[in-house]
């Protein structure tokens, strides 16, 4: 497996090939990871999709990537997808899946015709004071203390910073500034969370500083993700004969090490489990109880068997209106397969470094909220200027409420979200709150112990809402599903280098990790990105696949994106006024002296700092 660029490699198809020999691949996990694997099987390793099986403990595939109707809740969402036009695997992906919705086109063209007809911007991308903007909307208020602690952290080597968390790296002035608003609600960060993943952050999004205030890089399916992106791959993979097993869990992975080489031997499964007493479509979501039958399958050396190890949305349990979501931390054979797995050997990772210990300060809760009636838009009209009934993108990303004790904030995207939405009579607004340790501001409790009424009511207080009228809108004008997530921020846990297994092991000869818990390099979790990047680096390896991987955009290496990022970390500053000390001032006019008339001074003028 090799990485590269340009158009060459991208619109290259690589050499036809036989599937070589009479091989069965198994796929763990039927989320986006798994489910990019077997395209990337079929398409460019001369896979049969017949001889392909994924296993998924959920009723449905998908994984983390959901969207349904439940007719006892109602629509559900656990989040959505932030996209970008970089991401280079995913787009590779969805280029070949056929649309389910218009013919003779892709997933991708889809999207890129969404984004050319209604381009994605958020006009208020953060309120305080019961629906007012925040001041200085569009600035990132940073100190040059605080800019010269991003530089000192994107400038620490990796292997620098194990276990380190952001905290350890930045001061009080950094914590208040509109930059950390906007790039902890857009990206999920905690003080606490890793230092190496927010350096890989900042070098991996430095091309969207300029945009934080408005978050216009950003791209969006037409639906929601599940029926915008999951369906048409599953359509396509069933189109090839791919197999899919649900309600199956993985018990154990058997791999034997004779003299550094790995080798998996069996998998072991539970069949037919049930989600315990939750009823509905969406018990679907909220992993495996401990009934089923087990089977053991053999694996031949030729076999291949992709993990994906652990699972953000494990052990999500949803509540309702007047319930709030249950507390679950033990459903679900994620990180019970990866525990298993590294207990035997340490290649494959330190699972417990991502889903022990997590703090309590930490994001868990998000809902679901259906507007089911007209007295509640006019506020979301008032705060976005947009009518939430026209089609179009509401918030283009985040809303963050500033003041709210619990970092609140909502998305609403273009209406209707499902396809089975009826738009001028329900809308769909997805909320989460990143601080789970807090009471409301409105709502007397921790979001964890809230009601879907509650959660609401508490968004209802921060939109303006009279404060009569709260709790009967939130009852009557809509309905909530809370779903809690305990895991949802284990990606961002302090880690260290070996903490998660490579993509595909020193050694091994037919495993592979796929998904945010397997290791590549410069590239960032919680992104679809991420696990398509993984999908195809352990297909290609495993395959021998001669053509590239795309590279992880090299934002960080262009020198116009630097000089575009420093002059809006200095909310558009020329070089004139960004304070720096007297003698570095000197050696400033110096050097404009220098380059006057040269390409360098042309390169600072098209950034603007001249």
């Amino acid at each position: 497996m090799y990485r590269s660029n340009g158009n060459f490699e991208a619109f290259a198809r690589p050499p036809k090939r036989d599937a070589g020999p009479e091989r069965k691949v198994h796929l763990v996990g039927g989320g986006l990871a798994g489910l990019a694997a077997a395209v990337f099987l079929i398409r460019d390793g001369g896979v049969p999709g017949d001889s392909i099986t994924v296993y998924e403990e959920l009723q449905i595939p998908g994984g983390s990537c959901d969207g349904l109707f439940d007719e006892h809740k109602g629509f559900i969402i656990r989040g959505g997808r932030e996209m970008e036009a970089h991401f280079e695997t995913l787009w590779d992906l969805f280029r070949s899946v056929p649309s389910l919705d218009t013919p003779d086109a892709s997933v991708l063209d889809d999207m890129y015709w969404a984004h050319k007809s209604d381009p994605s911007t958020n006009p208020n991308r953060a309120i305080h004071n019961r629906g007012k903007r925040i001041e200085e909307m569009n600035e990132l208020t940073l100190t040059p203390g605080a800019i010269q602690e991003i530089l000192n952290l994107a400038l620490t080597r990796e292997q620098d910073l194990d276990d380190k968390r952001i905290d350890e790296f930045f001061g009080e002035e950094f914590f208040a500034s509109n930059f950390w608003l906007y790039w902890a609600t857009m990206f999920a960060f905690e003080p606490w969370a890793s230092a190496m993943e927010m350096r890989r952050y900042l070098l991996r999004f430095v091309h969207h500083i300029a945009t934080l205030a408005d978050l216009s890089s950003l791209r969006f399916a037409r639906y929601n993700q599940y029926e915008s992106l999951i369906k048409p791959l599953v359509a396509h993979l069933e189109s090839h004969g791919v197999v899919f097993r649900s309600a199956t869990q993985v018990l154990d992975v058997l791999v034997t090490d004779a003299g550094g080489s790995k080798t998996v031997t069996e998998i072991e499964l539970l069949v037919g489990a049930t989600t315990g007493d939750t009823t509905g479509v969406a018990a679907g979501s909220a992993g495996l109880g401990n009934r089923g039958t087990t089977e053991k399958i053999a694996v031949g050396p030729d076999d291949l068997v992709l993990i994906t190890n652990g699972s953000i949305t494990e052990s999500s349990t949803f509540g309702d209106n007047d319930t709030p979501a249950p507390v679950v931390t033990d459903r679900g054979g994620a990180w019970k397969l990866w525990k298993t797995m590294a207990e035997r050997d340490r290649a494959f990772g330190r699972p417990e470094k991502f889903c022990e210990n997590i703090p309590e300060a930490n994001w868990t809760i998000s809902a679901t909220v259906t507007l089911t009636d007209d007295r509640i838009a006019p506020y979301l009209q008032k705060i976005s200027g947009r009518d939430p009934r026209d089609g179009r993108i509401v918030t283009g990303g985040p809303c963050t409420i500033k003041d709210s004790n619990w970092l609140y904030g909502y998305t609403m995207s273009r209406q209707p979200h499902f396809a089975a939405q009826d738009p001028k009579q329900e809308l769909v607004v997805w909320l989460y709150g990143l601080f789970s340790d807090k009471p409301g501001n409105y709502v007397n409790k921790t979001i964890r112990e809230c009601t879907g009424a509650e959660l609401t009511a508490e968004w209802l207080y921060h939109l303006g809402v009279p404060i009569d009228e709260i709790d009967e809108l939130a009852r009557t004008s809509a309905r909530a599903v809370p779903c809690n997530m305990p895991y949802i921020s284990s990606y961002f846990m302090p880690r260290a280098l070996g903490d998660r297994p490579q993509v595909v092991p020193e050694g091994s000869r037919n495993l592979a990790f796929i998904g945010n818990f397997a290791e590549t390099e410069r590239d960032t979790v919680f992104t679809t990105e991420y696990s398509v990047r993984t999908a195809m680096e352990a297909v290609y390896t495993l395959l021998d696949v001669d053509r590239a991987v795309p590279e992880v955009f090299a934002s960080s290496f262009d020198v116009r994106t630097l000089l575009q990022a420093l002059y809006y970390l200095n909310d558009r500053k020329p070089l004139a006024e960004i304070p720096l000390p007297l003698g570095g001032k000197l050696i400033e006019k110096a050097a404009l002296k220098k380059i006057k008339g040269t390409y360098l001074e042309e390169l600072l003028q098209d950034a603007r700092l001249l």
